[in-house]
C-alpha cells in the first residue's frame, strides 16, 4: 500500500487549484451556468468546468452538512447559516462559513484550500460519499 501526501491548494484527482475550482463553484451558486463560470478562468474548459460541477452537485448535500458541523465545532456561538435558496449555493456558504470560523480560531486560511483540508481532498470525490468516513 502506497500512501500519498497532497497539498491543501489541490483537490484528489483534479489537476487544477482548489481556489480555480472554488471560484466556478461560487459562480454557480450566484447562478451562473458552466460556460459563464467558465469563461473567467484562464485554461479550463467550459467541460472541465461542467464536470467539477455536476460532481459538487452530486455531494452538495452532504458537503452543506459536513461544513456546517464543522463550523459550529469551530465557532460554537456561530448563528445558524440561512439559506441561499440551492443546495449548491448551501453547500458553497457552508464551506464559506467553516473557512471563516478556522481563520478566527485557527489561522487565517484561503476558503478553499481550507476545504480541501477539511475534506482530505475530496471535496469533488467520485468514488461515493466522502463524508461519511472522513470524521
Amino acid at each position: 500500500m502506497t500512501h500519498v501526501l497532497i497539498s491543501t491548494d489541490t483537490l484528489l484527482r483534479r489537476r487544477d487549484l482548489a481556489e480555480v475550482i472554488g471560484v466556478a463553484l461560487v459562480a454557480k451558486a450566484t447562478g451562473l451556468g458552466y460556460r459563464r463560470a467558465a469563461a473567467g478562468l484562464v485554461g479550463v474548459t467550459a467541460w472541465t468546468v461542467r464536470n467539477w460541477l455536476r460532481r459538487f452537485a452530486v455531494n452538495a448535500e452532504s458537503v452543506r452538512v459536513w461544513f456546517t458541523v464543522l463550523a459550529h465545532d469551530l465557532d460554537s456561538m456561530l448563528a445558524p447559516i440561512a439559506p441561499s435558496g440551492t443546495v449548491v449555493g448551501d453547500a458553497v456558504e457552508a464551506v464559506a462559513v467553516a473557512a471563516r470560523a478556522a481563520s478566527l480560531r485557527l489561522a487565517p486560511v484561503a476558503p478553499w484550500c481550507f476545504a480541501s483540508g477539511a475534506s482530505r481532498g475530496r471535496l469533488l470525490s467520485n468514488t461515493g460519499c466522502p463524508w461519511a468516513t472522513a470524521v
